[in-house]
């Protein structure tokens, strides 16, 4: 039997640290696939918006436990800044 794929966000792809950590987790998962693909995106730019690799890693555990215990953005940040580009045309 073959899993679903797991959805990204609306500019952003889901990076393969972030996939792999949701597959290992159910909870995460569960909530991952309820929330919007926006919310989806929110969480995939916090993880990736950091610069050393210690910091992403971090940013992928924290993100797997606010998920599993049902958090549906990540707390204090403004958010992706390559949204605006959602659904413009040039």
């Amino acid at each position: 039997m073959t899993e679903a794929p797991i959805s990204g966000g609306v500019v952003h792809d889901l990076p393969d640290d972030l996939g792999a950590a949701l597959a290992s987790d159910a909870e995460a998962l569960k909530t991952w696939e309820d929330i919007t693909p926006l919310a989806r995106n929110e969480w995939i730019c916090w993880t990736i918006s950091v610069k050393r690799d210690e910091t992403r890693a971090k940013h992928v555990t924290q993100a797997l436990e606010n998920l599993a215990a049902g958090k549906r953005r990540p707390c204090c940040w403004p958010g992706c800044p390559h949204r605006e580009r959602v659904g413009r045309r040039s």
